[in-house]
């Protein structure tokens, strides 16, 4: 409250307490004035006010009435209705009345009161006093004859409310100053809370509750200025990216308390571990941001990585349990990756989840992980127009041949072809010829060339489009089966089917009515799981691989022996073939065989030995060298496919599988420089 408003108030307050006492002291002296009327009016008979003359009797009875008031009662006058002086205490009168105030006192009957000054002893030498004036009706017989103007002594009473005026207001200011004081005092604290609450808003708003560690606002505003910086002076600013791995299980096992003190605990250590200079921030969650804004290289960059990782390399104990925590931590730097604060952010997220999804632990952001990078989104785009080019009128297919048509492959129908099939031998290593093909797509990008799978099918996978290229793979590879086997080959063909096929029976019936269509015998067919899509949703896969068996399609486990299917498993599912993983077979040395006990050989044998335990048939992929066919045939593997043999090839230039070893019907077919990758 401003002193000018409590100004205010103070002198409203005494004006009115004033008004009040000044109103209060008229009241008194208007009672005190009636009650000398009354009293006058008692020696006084209404005949005399006819008469406008009082007798020396009634003069004399009126004195003795007002003997009394000698101390308050300066005057009285008694006027006639006709303003006629009827007696006068004093001769000092004029002997005319206030013919205003005499008409309000006697045709109104409202006494009039007035405090007046009166001068005694002359204009010179003579002395003040304040006197209260009433003019009040005469009323004898509860008739109205005349008016008493009764004048008091007011002096005492204007002292005392002089005084009481003096009183109000010492009264009102002191009262006003305290409450002032009080009203500033809390005034004053409620303040300082408020900017104490304002300042802690502030700090919150900056930093993570939990933690104490900045949050993703201040990460932004410093990564800003270190941008800014680097742009200034041609420096480098790095952003790492982490999140605890299986927090979500963590947290549905031990509760959100026990959670919570681990991201405590990780935020502790990532303090210790981090330079000055560098910021460590929790983004939400799990997830945690180490803002490097003086780092020399990538190198440097994913150096610091790997020892933020190292902080996760001791227990964290949460209560009296020790806890083993793995992380994902992804690596991104500008201006190698991004120019701005809102790319560096998006690159090193997608660098976190390619580390998560490889379990690499540390990964540095890279173009071809990055899904949505605008290079891979013009890739899709491609994908997309391919594919509809296909189901309109199957042009931009190459390798899906007409019904009926020559030759030992075909074309597409006009010369954009882009997808195409081809067909990588599979070698029967006891007679060395062709017990089948892989059919393995390609894509003839009209600008960029022929692309592997690699590049082409995560992004597929991704966006929905896998099953079309499925649909693709399927109709081809039936139809080549088709007009193989009215060349009088029948060599089975094997398709590889995605995690996200095999998980609806749609592909069951699909297969059937291409079957059906171009009536080819279902064990000419032969489709590819990968291990890892098996165990993955065993309940929705096992169904359609069992329909698939059923229906006389061959069924093979791809990449075996990096999955974690066990031996019960094993012996349940409905396969027919397993294709032991290329890493084993490139790890193979004559030192690994199961003689010397260790390698890569005894796994092998391993393998083989369970697999012809249970009636299935063993195929080894990426055999590059005679050496490692001869060492596989010596541990009892029965198939092999590989660059050793053969590449994979169009269907018009594979040679036609005589009884001959394939390696033989080959030797005039160029090999590449290096393995292109398959799918």
């Amino acid at each position: 409250m401003s002193v000018l408003a409590m100004l205010a108030l103070g002198a409203t307050l005494v004006v009115t307490i004033s008004g009040v006492l000044q109103r209060q002291a008229l009241r008194d002296g208007v009672d005190a004035a009636q009650t000398v009327a009354v009293y006058a009016g008692r020696a006084v008979d209404a005949e005399s006010f006819t008469l406008a003359l009082l007798d020396p009797a009634q003069r004399a009875r009126l004195e003795d009435e007002l003997a009394g008031y000698e101390g308050r009662l300066v005057a009285l006058r008694l006027w006639t209705l006709d303003g006629n002086l009827l007696y006068d205490s004093e001769s000092a009168s004029t002997g005319f009345p206030d013919g205003d105030r005499l008409d309000a006192a006697t045709r109104k009957a409202t006494p009039d009161a007035r405090v007046v000054t009166d001068v005694r002893g002359g204009e010179l030498g003579g002395t003040q006093r304040e006197v209260l004036s009433v003019y009040t009706p005469m009323t004898v017989d509860g008739q109205v004859l005349g008016a008493a103007e009764v004048v008091l002594d007011h002096t005492a009473t204007t002292a005392a409310l002089r005084d009481g005026s003096r009183t109000v207001t010492i009264v009102v200011v002191a009262g006003l100053v305290i409450l002032w004081l009080l009203l500033f005092r809390t005034v004053l604290t409620a303040s300082r809370r408020l900017q104490s609450s304002a300042l802690d808003n502030a700090r919150l708003a900056l930093l993570d509750s939990l933690t104490g560690l900045p949050n993703r606002r201040l990460l932004a505003d410093r990564l800003g200025r270190s941008i800014e910086r680097a742009h200034e002076d041609g420096t480098r600013v790095g952003l790492v990216l982490l999140d605890v791995d299986r927090f979500k299980d963590i947290n549905d096992s031990l509760g959100h308390d026990r959670g919570d003190e681990l991201l405590e605990q990780v935020a502790a250590r990532l303090r210790d571990v981090l330079r000055d200079e560098d910021l460590v921030a929790r983004l939400g969650g799990d997830e945690f941001a180490v803002l490097l804004p003086e780092v020399h290289s990538i190198e440097d960059a994913e150096r610091l990585a790997q020892r933020v990782r190292g902080v996760f390399a001791a227990p964290f104990v949460l209560g009296e349990l020790p806890l083993h925590v793995e992380t994902s931590i992804g690596v991104a730097c500008l201006p190698d990756h991004a120019d701005d604060a809102t790319s560096l952010m998006r690159m090193a997220d997608v660098a976190m989840y390619t580390a998560k999804a490889h379990r690499l632990g540390v990964a540095v952001y890279s173009p071809d992980e990055d899904d949505s990078s605008p290079a891979r989104l013009v890739l899709l785009g491609d994908l997309h127009r391919a594919l509809g080019a296909r189901s309109t009128g199957r042009a931009g297919v190459r390798g899906e041949p007409a019904p009926g048509a020559g030759g030992t492959g075909g074309d597409a129908v006009d010369g954009h072809a882009e997808l195409e099939l081809h067909y990588q031998p599979k070698v029967d290593l006891r007679t060395g010829l062709t017990a089948g093909y892989e059919a393995l797509i390609r894509w003839r990008h009209p600008t960029r060339g022929l692309l592997p799978p690699d590049l082409f099918v995560p992004l597929a996978e991704q966006s929905g489009l896998i099953h079309e290229l499925t649909r693709f793979a399927l109709t081809t590879a039936v139809a080549q089966l088709a007009q193989w086997q009215r060349q009088g080959r029948t060599t089975p063909v094997a398709v590889n089917l995605s995690a996200h096929d095999v998980t609806s029976p749609t592909v069951v019936l699909l297969i059937e009515d291409l079957l059906l269509e171009h009536d080819v015998p279902a064990e000419l067919l032969e489709v590819e799981i990968t291990e890892t899509a098996l165990v993955t949703e065993p309940s929705r896969i096992v169904p359609v691989l069992e329909r698939l068996s059923a229906l006389g399609v061959q069924v093979a486990i791809d990449d075996f022996g990096i999955g974690n299917t066990s031996i019960s498993q094993l012996l349940d599912l409905p396969v027919d073939q397993l294709k032991i993983d290329r890493r084993f077979v490139t790890g193979l040395t004559a030192s690994s065989l199961p003689s010397s006990g260790r390698g890569s050989g005894v796994v092998v044998k391993a393998m083989v030995d369970l697999a012809h335990s249970f009636g299935l048939t063993v195929v080894a992929e990426g055999v590059e060298d005679a050496a490692t066919a001869e060492m596989l045939r010596s541990l009892d593997v029965d198939q092999a496919q590989g660059y050793h043999y053969a590449q994979a090839l169009p269907a018009d230039e594979l040679p036609d599988p005589a009884p001959t070893s394939v390696s033989t019907a080959l030797a005039g077919v160029p090999r590449p420089a290096r393995p292109v990758a398959s799918v």
